[in-house]
């Protein structure tokens, strides 16, 4: 894993854009969830969305092991 990456010669930590990536997927996800009703299964929103997030960060950061 890269550290550090290079867009147009500014260093961008690597894990900046796990985040945003984590994010957009959680959003979409929580979307999705609220369209077909499944938060009615959930006991505490908040705390089910933070532990997405977390869960699809740690998916994320481990993927871009595989990445070029």
């Amino acid at each position: 894993m890269r550290y550090e990456l290079d867009i147009y010669g500014v260093l961008v930590p690597a894990l900046l854009l796990w985040l945003i990536v984590a994010y957009a997927l959680s959003a979409g996800i929580s979307r999705i969830m609220q369209r077909f009703g499944l938060y009615r299964l959930v006991w505490h929103r908040a705390l089910f969305n933070f532990a997405l997030y977390v869960c699809l960060l740690g998916i994320v950061v481990y993927l871009s092991e595989f990445l070029p």
